[in-house]
């Protein structure tokens, strides 16, 4: 017998806990100063829910200057699990009630969606090699209309998706995605102004817990053809193989991708 597929009143859209009215949501659909964390909910329980508040606190003292105490985000989590199935997609949005193009100071929201759970793509995937920095690069923040249209043009030609060199060529992050590149021995990571995702934490450090090495290398397109495999990851999974990057072929490297997937499995799921 197959499992059953919850339907879609079984996931929730909350403002602070509480169902959001239609009217409220409008003001919020044509905003872009605002920023989320994404994860994937396992039996209602979370890996790295230390780095997702810890995230949410850094975003919010940078944007708004104030931050919502955990214990408020927390409640606001429970709430919205409370709400659906053990299995979901989950996205935390905060924003400002004061809105765009304002300094006025307010206290920040939290809007919470959930949604089908999710593990990513199976790969492995290609990517165009496309010149790209993002604004305020770490912090998790909504309103990137440049990474779809880097997305759509990557697609156009041929690629599933891009990956972003900074204007000194430097290889750093991927559209919606994390790099990590295997050297044979050690995961290598790129070093430059990136968004670190909550699963790069959480494999950076039981990767470290596991003995195995781990560097932050500056690395060009050049560096690539001496690398032994790729891949990139983010709240869906730890790890989808990259088959090739521009015009650089990377080898499948399996038992990389088995690693990292093995390191994010060590980390303990919690409830929020």
């Amino acid at each position: 017998m197959s499992a059953s597929v919850p339907s879609p009143s079984s996931f929730v859209v909350q403002r602070n806990g509480e169902p959001v009215p239609a009217e409220a949501l409008t003001p919020l659909a044509f905003a872009g100063h605002a920023h989320f964390t994404a994860m994937q909910v396992r039996g209602g329980r979370v890996r790295g829910l230390d780095l997702h508040l810890a995230r949410l606190r850094f975003a919010s003292q940078t944007l708004f200057g104030q931050a919502l105490p955990d214990a408020t985000v927390r409640a606001h989590l429970r709430a919205a699990l409370a709400a659906g199935p053990a299995d979901l997609s989950l996205t935390a949005t905060v924003y400002s009630p004061a809105g765009e193009f304002t300094a006025v100071d307010a206290v920040p929201e939290v809007l919470i969606r959930t949604g089908p759970p999710s593990n990513g793509p199976a790969g492995p995937l290609t990517l165009a090699a496309i010149e790209h920095e993002r604004f305020l690069p770490a912090v998790k923040h909504v309103g990137e209309g440049a990474k779809t249209q880097l997305l759509r043009q990557a697609v156009a030609q041929g690629f599933d998706d891009a990956a972003f060199l900074d204007r000194h060529g430097r290889l750093g992050e991927a559209s919606i995605w994390n790099l990590g590149f295997w050297d044979g021995r050690a995961v290598v990571w790129p070093e430059a102004e990136i968004l670190v995702g909550t699963t790069m934490g959480i494999v950076r450090r039981q990767l470290e817990r596991l003995g195995v090495p781990q560097r932050s290398q500056v690395l060009r397109m050049a560096d690539l053809p001496a690398l032994a495999g790729a891949v990139v990851m983010n709240s869906w999974t730890p790890g989808v193989a990259v088959h090739r990057i521009g015009d650089v072929v990377l080898p499948p490297a399996p038992a990389f991708v088995e690693l990292l997937h093995r390191a994010h499995e060590a980390e303990p799921l919690m409830s929020p």
